[in-house]
């Protein structure tokens, strides 16, 4: 009973370390965290409750969306249903590492037997690549944010230098690892065995690991500027829809427009969702205008980034936004209280995946607001001969936690892909992160601004972008053929 209760305790305890982490930008956390989930896993259970508490922690603000009542639901469903998202992200994330859990005692029943280290290691490489793969084939669909992988950044970015070969699921790996390392050193000083070797060697794999991605991020090239102006707007949501605001838009515009041409910049890029549908009153663009905003398409709606160019009333280039919010913009079947979603402007189609824009100026990798976590899109349109990435978001009425999760992403995406990154938010974060994931600008939250940046433009490819999750399958499958031959001949 003692163990069931020490066990439950470690579980809470980790996942909590974790979701602070994810929440607060703190990755030592999230190696105790994890160190405490390898002794926790040992009962399925207590994997789900490790993995719904970081879930909780680090998502809860989605109890920002509270009160909702702005988007047509009623005000005595609001919180309900907030808490209801929030909740139901909290077992999902659970489920998965319950999931974790017992594929681990499946592959390994006797796994506390093994007794050589490094067989030990050997069984740790193993589960630890299948939930570093694990996130890379789940950043790719609806249901995911911020896995272990980014939670590196922006404390230690040498060690995330390795997403270059890796990729964010290989950071995710690594980090498991360090986890498991930390549980074994605690459980080499209970049991007061030699830990010096292990030490040593921990020490050694680590420092190894932070020189090679210091060296990778030394390959930062540079082959030709860009002028570029960001515009964070700070238009909050509840007001957007307001008569005053809509009033007001076209001379904001305008005002924007006139900033950047002034500072000589080649383009000014505004956030998602900046232009409603109906544009007849924002016109004469002095220069080249990227702008977030809707658009219909054989009578569906699209959440859409629009490019303009000088002279033109209408947009010339979009790339829509193809992964939808869940709840937000895309819902199935449900009631008719909620048909239109959590959002504003109501149901949205998703657009073609290619995240790949080519227009006029430098060809780039366009994310929308939470499409930065799909890391795979984003290397592909890079291996196709984007120069460089810009995501467009809109993250109010969320808080600043949230703001330092989506800069860590945006980090590791720079790093994965070597490429400059923009990011330009309603409220923040909107920054311009170079190629070695180092951010250059990164303008005050919650308040309006045009601001010139510097963006640099290459053309390389990196290992990640070439051969993306590739290095992860054949750990598995090694690790794996190892595993099973230990168990066959009891080689414990």
């Amino acid at each position: 009973m003692n163990n069931i209760y020490s066990l439950f305790i470690k579980a809470f305890a980790g996942g909590a370390l974790a979701g602070i982490s994810l929440s607060e930008g703190n990755y030592i956390f999230m190696l105790l965290g994890i160190s405490l989930l390898w002794p926790a896993s040992k009962n399925p259970w207590g994997g789900f409750c490790w993995g719904a508490m970081a879930i909780l922690w680090s998502h809860k603000w989605l109890l920002s969306l509270h009160p909702i009542s702005w988007v047509g639901i009623s005000s005595n469903l609001s919180l309900p249903i907030t808490i209801f998202i929030w909740l139901f992200c909290g077992v999902f994330g659970g489920g998965l590492v319950f999931i974790w859990s017992a594929l681990s005692g499946f592959l390994a029943p006797g796994r506390l037997q093994f007794s050589k280290l490094e067989n030990k290691f050997i069984y740790a490489v193993l589960l630890s690549t299948i939930w570093g793969l694990s996130e890379e084939l789940l950043s790719r669909g609806p249901l995911f944010w911020m896995g272990v992988g980014p939670s590196l950044l922006p404390q230690d970015r040498y060690l995330a230098g390795l997403a270059r070969w890796i990729g964010s699921g290989g950071l995710a790996s690594i980090h498991l690892l360090a986890g498991w390392w930390i549980w074994q050193l605690s459980i080499a000083f209970q049991t007061r065995k030699k830990a010096k070797k292990f030490i040593i060697l921990g020490f050694a794999y680590f420092s190894l690991a932070h020189l090679i991605g210091f060296i990778l991020l030394l390959d930062s090239p540079t082959d030709s500027l860009e002028k570029v102006a960001m515009w964070q707007t700070n238009i909050p949501i509840r007001q957007k829809f307001s008569q005053e605001e809509i009033n007001a838009l076209p001379s904001k515009v305008n005002r924007a427009l006139t900033e950047a041409f002034e500072m000589n910049a080649s383009f000014l890029i505004a956030p998602e969702g900046t232009l409603p549908l109906d544009r007849s009153k924002i016109r004469d663009y002095s220069i080249k205008f990227l702008s977030g905003g809707f658009r219909k398409i054989n009578g569906s709606l699209r959440s859409s980034l629009l490019v303009f160019n000088p002279g033109e009333e209408s947009f010339s280039v979009v790339l829509d936004k193809s992964r939808l919010v869940p709840l937000g913009e895309w819902i199935p079947a449900l009631p008719n209280f909620l048909k239109n979603g959590l959002s504003a402007v109501g149901g949205i189609e998703s657009g073609n995946p290619s995240r790949l824009l080519d227009w006029e100026g430098p060809s780039f990798a366009g994310a929308i607001c939470y499409e930065l976590s799909n890391g795979k899109a984003i290397a592909k349109a890079v291996n196709q001969g984007a120069k460089w990435i810009l995501v467009i978001a809109n993250l109010d009425p969320y808080p600043i936690s949230l703001q330092r999760q989506f800069l860590s992403i945006a980090q590791l995406r720079s790093i994965e892909t070597s490429k400059n990154l923009i990011s330009v938010s309603n409220t923040g974060p909107t920054s311009l992160i170079k190629s070695n994931g180092r951010i250059d600008t990164l303008l005050k939250p919650n308040k309006e601004m045009v601001q010139l940046v510097d963006l640099e433009l290459n053309g390389k490819k990196t290992l990640y972008t070439l051969i993306s999750d590739s290095p992860m399958i054949a750990v598995i499958l090694i690790s794996l053929i190892c595993v099973l031959r230990l168990l066959k001949y009891g080689l414990y």
